[in-house]
């Protein structure tokens, strides 16, 4: 059964001496490198202009843009009150506290530094970014499974699973199984495949699905994921702030995604890459 397997795994990958690898800043690692392989293949089908150097300038800047924009968001968005109270614990990255949607505004404000860099269309840079980004989803979920946090509500479902630091020892939804399945395979093997289409599609058409997709399975996901609990449920008690979040992300995908259909911009980077092969 699943808690049971679950009950086995130990957030710590691998330790030598007092010095300890989580399976989280794996997650991390991982998705990263996965979503730079994605980048740098798809550029290359859509021949823009993607060497090492522009490579390594992009992840550079959308990892610092994850991290701040990561933890900026928590605090603002999940603090309540409390880092205003103790502005010493924002720096404290060692003790947790990262939100998606904070990490998404960095990686988007952190990529127009990047597409000034490399000379990229910004949007085209957000859609090869977009494309990628699901992996590190996938990667992260499932180690907040191993982790044991951010787990789902109370369930009799056959594939509930017990989470020690839960209140109670019962069910509850894997909902961050949920979260890997939903926001990371599936996001991902939509944007990938609809990558391979030719003619490739109009700047932004990724940008705009992912989007409209990761709002809307992340409103779902909430409805049967435990809230953060200094926080509980808002706007009349069936709200939580996640779902809130993501809907601003919904209609912006929706205005992008109208953009990029009407305007019909194509994917491009430097002149010379346009060439046919």
């Amino acid at each position: 059964m699943l808690n049971n397997i679950y009950q086995s795994l130990d957030p710590v990958a691998f330790a030598i001496g007092p010095f300890a690898v989580r399976w989280y800043g794996i997650a991390y690692v991982l998705g990263f490198v996965c979503a730079a392989l994605v980048v740098w293949r798809v550029a290359r089908r859509w021949r823009v202009r993607v060497d090492v150097d522009s490579l390594l300038t992009i992840m550079f800047c959308v990892i610092v843009g994850v991290i701040l924009g990561g933890r900026l968001g928590y605090v603002l968005f999940y603090g309540d009150g409390y880092y205003l109270a103790h502005p010493v614990e924002i720096l404290a990255f060692n003790r947790g506290g990262m939100s998606f949607h904070g990490g998404l505004i960095g990686a988007l404000l952190s990529g127009i530094v990047a597409a000034k860099l490399t000379n990229i269309p910004y949007l085209t840079l957000a859609d090869l970014g977009c494309i990628g980004a699901p992996l590190g989803l996938l990667f992260g979920r499932c180690a907040n499974f191993v982790n044991g946090e951010l787990w789902g509500a109370p369930t009799d479902a056959a594939w509930g699973v017990v989470f020690g630091g839960a209140a109670g020892a019962m069910p509850r939804h894997p909902s961050q199984l949920y979260e890997a399945f939903l926001e990371g395979i599936v996001i991902f093997a939509v944007l990938y495949l609809l990558s391979r289409m030719r003619p490739a599609r109009p700047r932004g058409t990724f940008l705009g699905l992912f989007l409209i997709m990761y709002g809307c399975f992340r409103f779902l996901v909430e409805f049967v994921r435990e809230p953060d609990v200094q926080l509980g449920y808002l706007w009349g008690g069936w709200l939580t702030m996640g779902q809130l979040l993501s809907v601003p992300l919904i209609l912006v995908g929706v205005g992008v995604l109208v953009y990029a259909i009407v305007v019909k911009k194509p994917q491009q980077g430097l002149p010379e890459m346009q060439q046919s092969e």
